[in-house]
């Protein structure tokens, strides 16, 4: 990968500021950047002393290059004229699209006012070929396998939780896509699906075989063939909570809901799971047995969580070391972490000296068939105990996943402590063989 700065000198050299193209050439050359970076997203935020441009790149903001303050408002008002938004308002946040002839990569604009103008934040999806399907999100085997089993399912809601950024959209979107594929067309007279449809364990659909696949979303972030998809308008007190309510009048048989962000939410989701609906959604959640603590404390009644549960799946994103790494004895570098060895980023010019190149999932998966794991949840019991009882029960943890992949010079301990943080993963919590 060229390093950061040589492709901003590469990209904005002999660019002119008096020249009246210069807003549009570098809003261009800004987008392509982000493309060719494999940024998520884009910042352009204003100072006194110009437009100061970050990168989010494998989850970090990295710095990109200034633009003079004389023309910061020409720039800005260039992207929202690429994103369709009102370019004379600029007192109020704003949120658009920007759409390419090639349709090859989905970008999301939001405009926000503050102190030296408008700040502006483009997000930029992976292009349409990009984790498409379950197999393309790099799930463990032991979490991939069941999910798939629970995603045929008729009934019940799959959670898939953790903070922002870790790839929860993605991966609903993915396995929106994943019941579409099994979904969408009646297999031909002889009993066998289309090549590429075959349900997961060689199960052959019925005759007629379709399902009513539906979404609600704040905002819709990828189109999905096969997928009935709104987006709510609180403008019009069309909410999530009220949208919920109306679509269930519409036949639906799996229902995607974009995030779970309060009680009323909750309460409309997961009562369409107890209904004869699959329902699939994202929560904010620390941890998998920290979300069943969290819809408890949102006044969600444990009947409704054991009955209407099938899964929650709490992932995090972690950049992956490349390959030139080197490792390192010093027992401290271990940050406390229940590992055998360590591996250190060094850089080179595969990654543009820092010494990462691209993320990994760790994801932990909480089913909630138990027995005993339903008593506590309806007997609202703490989360360690939840912990404590689906790790009995064969739930491979966040924090031994991380130190499975330090073991084995995937990522660093340093990495691992800036994502999952420094409460855990010294001692009982992963233990040495993890």
């Amino acid at each position: 990968m060229e390093p950061i700065g040589q492709l901003f000198e590469r990209q904005f050299a002999g660019l002119d500021p008096k020249d009246p193209q210069y807003a549009v050439e570098v809003v261009d050359r800004l987008l392509a950047a982000g493309r060719e970076l494999g940024a998520s997203d884009l910042h352009l935020q204003p100072s006194p002393e110009g437009l100061d441009v970050r990168f989010r790149i494998d989850g970090l903001l990295s710095p990109g290059p200034r633009f003079p303050a004389a023309v910061s408002a020409n720039i800005i008002a260039r992207l929202k004229v690429r994103a369709e938004l009102l370019t004379y308002r600029n007192d109020a946040p704003q949120e658009g699209r920007i759409r390419t002839p090639q349709n090859d990569v989905e970008m999301r604009v939001s405009t926000f006012p503050t102190l030296y103008g408008e700040k502006a934040v483009v997000r930029l999806f992976a292009g349409p070929q990009q984790y498409q399907r379950l197999d393309d999100l790099g799930l463990p085997e032991d979490v991939l396998a069941p999910l798939r089993r629970l995603l045929q399912e008729t009934s019940g809601a799959i959670l898939a939780t953790g903070p922002a950024g870790c790839g929860k959209t993605t991966t609903i979107y993915a396995c929106m896509r994943e019941v579409a594929a099994h979904s969408g067309r009646a297999p031909p007279a002889g009993g066998t699906p289309p090549e590429g449809r075959v349900p997961p364990e060689g199960r052959v659909p019925p005759e007629g075989w379709s399902r009513s696949l539906v979404s609600l979303e704040d905002p819709i972030e990828v189109a999905v063939p096969g997928v009935a998809q709104s987006q709510v308008n609180p403008a019009v007190q069309f909410d999530l909570a009220t949208g919920l309510r109306f679509l269930m009048r519409q036949d639906p048989e799996v229902i995607m809901v974009g995030e779970i962000r309060d009680q009323a939410t909750a309460e409309a989701a997961l009562q369409a799971s107890l209904t004869g609906h699959l329902v699939l959604t994202t929560f904010h959640a620390g941890s998998a047995a920290e979300t069943v603590g969290r819809l408890l404390d949102m006044g969600i009644e444990p009947y409704v969580l054991r009955s209407g549960l099938l899964a929650i799946l709490n992932q995090r994103l972690l950049r992956r070391l490349c390959p030139c790494a080197e490792r390192i004895d010093d027992p401290d570098a271990r940050l406390g972490l229940a590992v055998k060895r360590v591996m250190a980023p060094r850089g080179c010019d595969r990654c543009g000296g820092t010494g990462y190149r691209g993320r990994l999932v760790l994801a932990e998966m909480l089913a909630l068939s138990r027995s005993e794991l339903a008593r506590a949840i309806l007997a609202r019991s703490e989360t360690p105990v939840i912990e404590r009882l689906a790790a009995e029960a064969g739930m491979i943890s966040r924090w031994q996943r991380a130190c499975r992949a330090v073991d084995e010079g995937l990522t660093s301990p340093a990495e691992v402590r800036r994502v999952l943080g420094f409460s855990g993963g010294t001692g009982g919590e992963t233990p040495p063989s993890a």
